[in-house]
């Protein structure tokens, strides 16, 4: 069922059914199933998870626009890493960038760098060059698919394979909800999936260069992302509503 064809059906019973029905499925399943439901575009960090599902997607000719949110901000190692994987898997991957008069804005406001300052300029910078630009690639979609892992933090403990998101209006799939990293590794390896050469340095979890640093060890996988706060569900608002979080300034 498309939820085209659900007209009038509360789309958070549909995210129920979906979500027993992927948790019996293998990657290509669980993604296949997410194309037939309605318009999917999945959004990819370029992180390790993410380039499983891409090829996953490119490998089996999967009909699922992908897209990046290109921060200005990013590694250059994630910068390349965007071209090497379009070519290797014959896609196009969808840039989505901040506009500048928001940057400018909030360089007025806060000073470039002012999110190392306070939770609040954080949340401003994430929502100019984040949430803004994430608003443009899931436009006119049904489904968002994304790399969320229940691994990757105690705040992620509980990720779902499917569950619907009140504040976009759509149905958000985790593919690799169960997957531990280990099974991510030995994926990668098997299928010789291009990643970035961060990973190797110590990075496990990578966003904006000014924002992420290496892992210590022991530490959880995304310790490394907005080290200086101090607190442990710290996010940039894309997986979590903003009503949930801080008041988000619109910049």
């Amino acid at each position: 069922m498309t939820l085209q064809d659900a007209d009038g059906q509360d789309r958070t019973a549909l995210a129920a059914t979906l979500d027993a029905s992927l948790q019996n499925l293998d990657l290509a399943g669980r993604l296949a199933l997410a194309a037939e439901t309605g318009h999917a575009v999945f959004t990819t960090s370029l992180g390790i998870e993410d380039q499983v599902i891409t090829a996953a997607i490119g490998t089996h000719r999967l009909p699922i626009d992908v897209s990046t949110l290109e921060t200005g901000r990013l590694f250059r190692e994630t910068v390349d890493l965007i071209g090497e994987t379009e070519e290797r898997y014959d896609i196009a991957i969808r840039r989505f960038t901040p506009e500048q008069d928001d940057i400018d804005a909030y360089a007025a406001q806060y000073g470039l760098n002012g999110f190392y300052d306070s939770v609040e300029a954080r949340h401003a910078c994430c929502h100019v060059r984040k949430l803004k630009p994430l608003a443009k690639a899931l436009a006119g979609a049904d489904v968002w698919i994304t790399g969320l892992r229940r691994g990757q933090s105690g705040n992620r403990a509980s990720t779902p394979f499917a569950e619907y998101d009140a504040e976009r209006n759509l149905i958000k799939i985790n593919p690799l909800a169960d997957w531990d990293i280990e099974t991510i590794r030995a994926h990668v390896a098997s299928e010789a999936i291009p990643v970035n050469p961060l990973h190797a340095r110590g990075y496990p979890s990578i966003g904006c260069e000014p924002c992420t640093r290496a892992i210590k060890p022991g530490e959880p996988e995304r310790a490394g992302r907005w080290w200086w706060e101090n607190d442990e569900k710290r996010e940039c608002g894309l997986h979590v509503p903003e009503s949930a979080a801080e008041a988000i300034p619109r910049a």
